[in-house]
């Protein structure tokens, strides 16, 4: 792993990773596991950040895990950090992906090539004002 470049990530659960059917989970979205999968191989720490608590979000950890990602943290900055009236709720992150954003969820092979500008793309779907094609950039 390269940790010299390494970024933590939040990750949004409904609407990001899989579709939003919360409370159910959702069909995971095309390419969400494998462009996590690269980010985590590459040195990247990614939390799960998410509305879901309890046996809602324990659901959701393991459809994750059945998936190949294990998150570093879970709602929380680090698995250490113990929550109380002082612990503040905003993580301190370098990036967020969350189907919310201004202009919405540009697509999982969108994010990869944010995220991972040096890397050859591969056939992942890349949506352009309207257009859905494959390829390379």
């Amino acid at each position: 792993m390269n940790y010299a470049n390494q970024k933590t990530i939040a990750v949004d659960f409904d609407g990001t990773i899989v579709e939003d059917c919360y409370p159910a989970i959702g069909k995971s979205r095309t390419f969400a596991f494998d462009t996590l999968k690269r980010l985590q191989n590459d040195g990247h720490r990614l939390i799960l950040w998410t509305y879901r608590s309890g046996e809602k979000l324990e659901e959701a950890v393991n459809f994750c895990k059945e998936n190949g990602i294990e998150f570093y943290a879970v709602n929380k900055n680090f698995p250490e950090e113990e929550y109380n009236e002082q612990t503040p709720r905003k993580l301190h992150v370098d990036i967020f992906i969350d189907d919310r954003i201004v202009g919405g969820f540009p697509g999982w092979g969108k994010i990869y090539q944010l995220l991972l500008p040096n890397e050859p793309t591969p056939n992942i779907p890349i949506k352009k004002k309207g257009f859905l094609g494959f390829g390379k950039r």
